[in-house]
């Protein structure tokens, strides 16, 4: 019941997602049809792309037929033109049954094809820059996560002293300032300024060409500052977490009695409270990981990082909808992935959680 419930619950939330997103981008100025053609656009041309496309037809048409790209199941006409562009062209499926009129095909979901690419496919765009984000993103989360709950322990076990007050400061500080401003900050600091002694770019990626362009060099510093930047925010809030949680968990009877039995504080933070104390944490990390793959559009444009981050801003720059389109529908479907995760996670950590 419960795996049946999130499933629908995923649907529902992505059906919504694809709603918005469609009517939202569907209201904005500019010719799709003319934006694919380029400068080498004629009235014949334009007709043309307008009736592959079905830019001819009404918005709540072209919205149907987009929910039909996406679905797995889909639904097609017989007509010549449609099913030979469907067998030929548009998607790799396979047929399940059909009719005198109609073909029902089963399939991956079609996030169709980038306006500004000379028509490359926008699931092949995702699937060459996801990665690049993703190793971003678990970088900064496994950064946040160490320092985060290492600074949490620390300022709770120093309660009202210095370094707790300076640890919430370093937080506060943290939280507040937005990821784009930071990536500015750090790329100019330690990327300009101080690049002799710390010898990293303000910008590059994870692969860069050498200076032959023959191959491609895997350069893991590049990844050192665009990853701190990212977990500054993560990092502070996990802190905070930490802290209070622990303070809370410390508290407790259980823990008294443990101190009575003998055992030290740091047997007391192993074995009884750090556990029960990482259950607010893990909801902040699974929140701030999944914000992160759309959190990381800024850091990655402004770090010349090759992920999906950077590829939105372009489409955006470009009003390339399918790939601006197909990017939120990946990013809101890892997000409702890693919440579903997150809460077996919890069942794992406190039995006392129920799954309903």
């Amino acid at each position: 019941m419960y795996l049946l419930n999130k499933f629908l619950y995923s649907i529902i939330t992505l059906f919504g997602v694809v709603t918005v997103i469609f009517f939202l981008f569907s209201v904005l100025p500019g010719d799709p049809a003319q934006m694919m053609l380029g400068q080498n656009d004629n009235s014949e041309q334009l007709i043309n792309i307008k009736k592959k496309y079905a830019f001819d037809k009404p918005v709540s048409e072209q919205y149907l037929l987009y929910l039909n790209d996406l679905s797995p199941l889909s639904i097609h006409s017989k007509n010549i033109d449609d099913y030979t562009f469907l067998v030929k062209n548009k998607y790799n499926h396979k047929t399940i049954f059909q009719t005198n009129s109609s073909v029902f095909v089963i399939k991956f979901p079609y996030l169709r094809t980038s306006f500004t690419k000379q028509g490359k496919n926008v699931s092949e765009i995702i699937k060459n820059t996801l990665p690049n984000t993703l190793i971003l993103a678990i970088s900064s989360i496994f950064i946040a996560i160490v320092i985060g709950i290492l600074f949490g322990v620390i300022s709770a076990l120093n309660k009202d002293r210095f370094i707790d007050n300076f640890i919430q400061f370093i937080s506060t500080v943290g939280m507040s300032v937005p990821s784009f401003f930071s990536a500015i900050i750090f790329a100019w600091v330690f990327g300009f300024i101080l690049n002799e002694y710390t010898n990293l770019n303000m910008t590059g990626n994870i692969y860069e060409l050498d200076d032959f362009g023959e191959e491609y060099i895997f350069k893991l510093k590049n990844l050192i500052l665009p990853s701190i930047v990212l977990g500054i925010r993560p990092l502070a809030v996990i802190s905070q977490l930490m802290r209070n949680e622990l303070l809370d968990v410390l508290s407790q009877d259980y823990i008294r009695t443990a101190r009575s039995k003998g055992l030290t504080e740091y047997q007391i933070i192993k074995f009884h409270a750090l556990k029960n104390s990482l259950n607010p944490v893990i909801t902040a990390i699974s929140g701030w990981f999944a914000s992160m793959l759309a959190g990381a559009v800024f850091v990655e444009y402004i770090f010349g990082w090759n992920g999906l981050g950077k590829e939105i801003v372009n489409a955006l720059n470009t009003l390339d909808l399918p790939v601006i389109m197909g990017s939120v529908l990946v990013i809101a479907f890892m997000f409702i992935t890693i919440n579903i995760i997150v809460d077996f996670v919890y069942r794992l950590l406190d039995p006392r959680v129920k799954l309903n």
